[in-house]
């Protein structure tokens, strides 16, 4: 099923709200966000956040309802956000870091944050 253009437009304005929203949240518990929106040839990161001894890209998914976001992520999309991960891990690492993916569910009222969703 294709969305119209103001549809896809309208989608791509919630999903930036939402990572916005999700630095800022991030930024609030000592993260300091170093790039957003970054795009690899296996996909896209949302986030990639920094802390002392610890990097994490993170894929924000912003959903209209709670009870949505239960089904917001699965194995496939992980998988290639780890791809781009492992891409991106030496233009962001400064040596020594940890580093795993995380997801940032968010919908009005919740905030779901998964550390370590990808064991892969």
């Amino acid at each position: 099923m294709s969305r119209s253009p103001e549809a896809r437009r309208r989608a791509d304005d919630f999903g930036r709200r939402g990572e916005a929203f999700a630095a800022r949240w991030l930024a609030e518990r000592g993260w300091e966000v170093v790039a957003q929106r970054v795009r690899t040839k296996a996909g896209e990161i949302d986030l990639i956040a920094k802390r002392p001894g610890l990097i994490a890209f993170v894929e924000v998914k912003t959903r209209a309802s709670a009870a949505e976001l239960d089904l917001a992520i699965d194995a496939a999309r992980l998988a290639r956000v780890a791809a781009a991960a492992e891409l991106l891990l030496a233009d962001y690492a400064t040596g020594g870091e940890d580093a795993r993916i995380d997801v940032l569910l968010i919908a009005p009222g919740a905030v779901r944050h998964i550390e370590n969703a990808w064991l892969g």
